[in-house]
């Protein structure tokens, strides 16, 4: 059994060191001190660890653990950030380490992949991660990072040729591009393994957007490339909509088309309904329409997958973090209700907006009051 098998995972840390080292990169990151972050991780790998548990036992749940914070409003959208700049620096400077003796060269065996965001996924953090692990495996690495639009993406895969792709979103209001992405890169030749927190727990969207394959995290990701690249998607030409027949009723693309004055037309009737809006500062205004927006963008993503969950969860998440702010869910329901009147002629849309007033109408009976602009 090799080192790496026997640190697999963060509940297997029998001497109790991974879990000193979570411990301390918390920490230092909370204080927002880098050098004894750094000294949190490069302590464990001076120790004998492998970078592969570094990254994903000590860094990956540490970098969990600073979302869950700022969901519950125990810490702020700065601290967030920097925690997230201080892994990445960590990380970077772990890339320029000795090597291990199987990233030196590669492997027989070895995949190139390219790794990429979605076009729209700022959140590279995870990408990152991935790539570092695939290079410790002796994996031929490409990593373009955020934010890759899908004919860059295309013309840049022409160019290198891969053995397979590894697109990763972890905002789920990204599937329809990685829909797109999926479809122009397998067009090409080209498998796409998908992972992130935006394919689902169980890899549903993933599936369902054609992917080739799915891994629910770095480590599972680098067992199947170990195990070579995944099998192609069947030859043929595709179109978008081959895999998803329920947008013959266009209810995403009216709502996409038409988000603006969606926005524009929810915060005006919010406004009549209540009246406590009218004393709304600018900023307040600002931040109640980027909350509208969101609530639209997942309902249009629902509404292109034919997920009702995709729209649930984020109201049952943003009831959480509103509620972490002392804030009620029921906030959420004059919108909703405004919303509703709005689509009043799109069925889907209608029947999600109702599931997601179910979940919010189950939490909690207080009366609802305006909308208040939670943090992004």
């Amino acid at each position: 059994m090799t080192q790496r098998d026997t640190e697999a995972g963060a509940g297997r840390d029998p001497d109790g060191r991974l879990a000193r080292a979570r411990t301390e990169l918390w920490r230092a990151v909370q204080a927002r001190d880098e050098h004894a972050a750094r000294l949190a991780v490069f302590g464990l790998l001076d120790g004998g660890a492998t970078a592969e548990s570094a990254l994903l036992d000590v860094i990956a749940p540490v970098q969990a653990k600073v979302g869950a914070e700022w969901a519950a409003d125990r810490i702020s959208v700065a601290q967030e950030h920097a925690a997230t700049a201080i892994h990445d620096r960590i990380i970077a400077a772990m890339a320029h380490r000795d090597p291990p003796p199987a990233a030196r060269a590669a492997r027989a065996g070895a995949v190139a992949v390219t790794i990429a965001c979605v076009d729209g996924e700022w959140h590279a953090l995870p990408a990152r991660i991935l790539a570092e692990v695939l290079r410790g495996r002796g994996h031929r690495v490409d990593f373009l990072g955020a934010q890759v639009p899908t004919p860059h993406l295309v013309a840049h895969l022409h160019r290198t040729a891969p053995g397979v792709l590894a697109l990763s979103s972890s905002i789920p209001t990204r599937l329809p591009q990685a829909h797109t992405a999926v479809t122009a890169v397998q067009a090409i030749g080209i498998p796409v393994l998908a992972g992130g927190a935006a394919f689902g727990r169980d890899g549903r969207y993933a599936r369902l957007l054609g992917a080739d394959a799915w891994a629910p995290d770095a480590r599972a990701a680098a067992d199947l490339l170990d195990r070579g690249v995944p099998r192609p998607f069947p030859a043929g030409p595709r179109q978008v909509g081959d895999d998803l027949p329920h947008l013959t009723d266009q209810e995403y693309t009216l709502v996409t088309r038409n988000k603006r004055q969606l926005v524009k037309n929810t915060l005006a009737g919010l406004e009549e309904r209540l009246p406590g809006m009218q004393a709304y500062t600018d900023a307040q205004r600002e931040r109640t329409a980027e909350d509208i927006a969101h609530i639209v963008d997942f309902l249009a993503t629902a509404l292109y997958t034919d997920a009702v969950e995709v729209f649930t969860d984020f109201i049952g998440w943003t009831g959480d973090v509103l509620e972490a702010r002392r804030v009620p869910a029921t906030a959420l329901l004059p919108g909703l209700d405004v919303l509703g009147e709005e689509l009043k002629d799109f069925p889907r849309a209608l029947d999600f907006l109702a599931r997601g007033r179910d979940v919010i109408d189950a939490r909690d009976p207080r009366p609802p009051i305006p909308l208040t602009g939670t943090p992004a």
